[in-house]
């Protein structure tokens, strides 16, 4: 078995962020810590956002073999069936893991391979569907993290969407990584990033935690908007990709702005210690 194909195909800079997501949820419903039982859930997010993105290699495998040729199934060091065998495997422990904590964190996470599919089979390719799908499946991994708690409170739950926004909008300029595309899938992104950035803002201002949230929107704003504004002007496919990278890892920062905006700014700086090592996973590992 070739170990690092199969680390390639499970994007570890891209699965640190899922923890972030977990985290994040924590905090938003007040981080009651009653035993390790709660270690179940980052087990969980773990195994269901590696399954997610096997499968999604999986299910590009011919798309690929054109534009991504360097990938572990077009180039052979994974088999297709064995890529399938993999994600089936880590979507199944995701599962479990939830369950283990708690019924109501195995539906969410239910739900949640309910979009991982979704998204993966039909939903990806297509303009409108494939962002709102893939943002869906990251709102419910930040109110998986809300599952600590049983009693979710549905103002707490709308908190989900800032997510599903964020990863809407990185998700729409992705599609243009290979080959270059126009301005507008940018300008458009650039749009939602500003939107969810100031609703936290407006949020920590309503709870009085600004001066807490604040650094953290400031190096969010610095770490998202440079290779932006870069693609912006030159939209060509490894500018693009660059602006799709960095907004993936700064979903660490994202989270981390979510927990100093309830006032958890020990959480919050402990999500961020999760950005270098996404950062230096991504040096050996492709993030998009």
């Amino acid at each position: 078995m070739n170990l690092k194909a199969y680390l390639t195909l499970l994007r570890p800079a891209n699965v640190i962020t899922a923890l972030a997501d977990i985290l994040a949820g924590m905090a938003i419903v007040g981080f009651v810590w009653k035993d390790n039982s709660p270690v179940f859930l980052f087990l969980s997010t773990v195994c269901l956002y590696g399954g997610g993105v096997v499968l999604n290699d999986y299910f590009d495998a011919v798309i690929d073999a054109k534009e991504r040729p360097e990938r572990p199934i077009p180039t052979g060091k994974v088999s297709k069936r064995s890529a399938f065998f993999f994600g089936s495997i880590l979507l199944g422990l995701g599962i479990t893991f939830s369950f283990l904590y708690q019924t109501q964190s195995g539906w969410i996470a239910l739900f949640i391979v309910f979009g991982i599919l979704t998204y993966n089979r039909f939903a990806k390719h297509h303009s409108v569907l494939g962002p709102v799908v893939m943002g869906i499946c990251r709102g419910g991994n930040l109110i998986l993290g809300m599952s600590l708690v049983t009693n979710i409170r549905s103002n707490q739950l709308f908190l989900s969407l800032f997510p599903i926004v964020y990863i809407a909008a990185i998700t729409m300029i992705s599609r243009d990584e290979v080959n270059g595309g126009k301005k507008t899938n940018l300008v458009v992104a650039g749009v939602l990033y500003i939107i969810v950035i100031f609703s936290q803002l407006f949020l920590s201002f309503f709870l009085g935690n600004l001066y807490f949230n604040f650094p953290f929107v400031l190096l969010h704003l610095g770490m998202i908007f440079p290779p932006l504004i870069a693609a912006y002007q030159n939209p060509i496919g490894p500018k693009i990709g660059k602006a799709v990278k960095f907004g993936v890892l700064s979903l660490i920062v994202l989270n981390a702005s979510f927990a100093s905006c309830f006032g958890f700014v020990f959480i919050a700086l402990l999500v961020l210690c999760l950005l270098p090592v996404s950062l230096l996973l991504s040096k050996y590992f492709s993030v998009t």
